[in-house]
């Protein structure tokens, strides 16, 4: 059965699709997933309802990407491509003016479309290097000129290769600079946000600004960044248990009724019909009281990326750590 997602407009202007509330994110699992493994998970999300695919140049899951979207066409599975959302991300290592719109067509060319439906500055910092690796030299990481990378970003938008553009991993005082000269201004901030970090005081300031909060990790961090604060939360199993539901779908009703959306990462096909039903019920206001009550903590932090952070790296991770 092919569940609705329900959708909501993140661009006034006519002629851009509504994003669905819940996105598949297609990250790569510390390289351990192949390309035909992504694109598989991808048809079989298309089949139970999926709409929205959220990648980046960095993950490397582009190009399966767009290989699923030409399959799924050939399938019958969508009639046009006009009815999937697609979003990427322009990384660290070209946010400079004269390198947004190369990056961009790049994307483009790995996943093998004329356009994106959104486009997104990855994180608010600058990498140059020529070869990635992990950790991150302090050397390395430089300050953003955001007005240099938004005025591009822009460009990227009014030649039609992206239908928006947006941010993620930004705080309240780094969309505010953007605001300050944008003619066009971000109508996403994609950020970690779930039931252990609720990011109340962001999706307020989102809302005042018209701008659509969506949240990554909807299910808390996965194993290699320590303890899951989600999925091993008493508060989260008890209602859980009290509801018959997975904890994944009381974590995933709790963001839907933050009025954001989400992106959710499972490749097993029978994980990605349970997180999309949430939709026929709700939490009382008595769960909900507990879920604001369980304790907050950060997982995703840039410097956890680095060798040795440098001033850049701090005050990235200060404003975040304070959302």
């Amino acid at each position: 059965m092919v569940i609705s997602i329900p959708e909501t407009t993140i661009n006034s202007s006519n002629g851009r699709r509504p994003i669905p509330l819940i996105g598949m994110g297609v990250a790569k699992s510390e390289n351990t997933d192949s390309n035909e493994k992504v694109k598989t998970a991808i048809i079989e999300a298309i089949k139970v309802g999926y709409q929205h695919f959220d990648t980046a140049a960095i993950y490397g899951t582009e190009k399966p990407v767009g290989e699923a979207i030409e399959e799924a066409l050939r399938l019958g599975l969508i009639k046009s491509r006009t009815e999937l959302f697609v979003t990427t991300k322009l990384w660290c290592n070209a946010t400079k003016g004269h390198l947004v719109l190369p990056a961009i067509k790049q994307s483009l060319k790995d996943l093998g479309l004329e356009y994106v439906d959104l486009y997104l500055i990855h994180w608010p910092l600058t990498l140059e290097y020529e070869e990635f690796k992990l950790p991150i030299p302090s050397e390395w990481i430089s300050a953003i000129n955001l007005k240099d990378v938004w005025e591009a970003m822009e460009t990227c938008q009014n030649l039609g290769l992206t239908k928006s553009i947006g941010v993620s991993n930004f705080a309240p005082r780094r969309i505010k600079e953007i605001l300050t000269f944008a003619k066009i201004p971000p109508v996403v901030n994609q950020v970690e946000m779930n039931p252990a970090w609720q990011q109340k005081k962001l999706n307020e300031f989102c809302k005042r600004n018209d701008i659509l909060l969506t949240g990554y990790s909807p299910l808390g961090a996965g194993s290699s960044w320590g303890r899951n604060h989600v999925m091993d939360s008493d508060v989260l199993q008890d209602i859980a248990k009290s509801r018959g539901k997975s904890i994944a779908q009381i974590s995933l009703r709790w963001l839907y009724e933050q009025g954001v959306s989400f992106v959710v990462k499972s490749f097993n096909k029978e994980r990605m019909k349970q997180n999309l039903d949430i939709f026929d019920w709700s939490l009382s206001e008595e769960e909900m009281n507990k879920i604001s009550q369980i304790p907050q903590q950060k997982h995703i932090y840039f410097g956890l990326m680095v060798g040795e952070p440098n001033d850049v790296i701090t005050e990235v991770d200060a404003d975040l750590s304070t959302m």
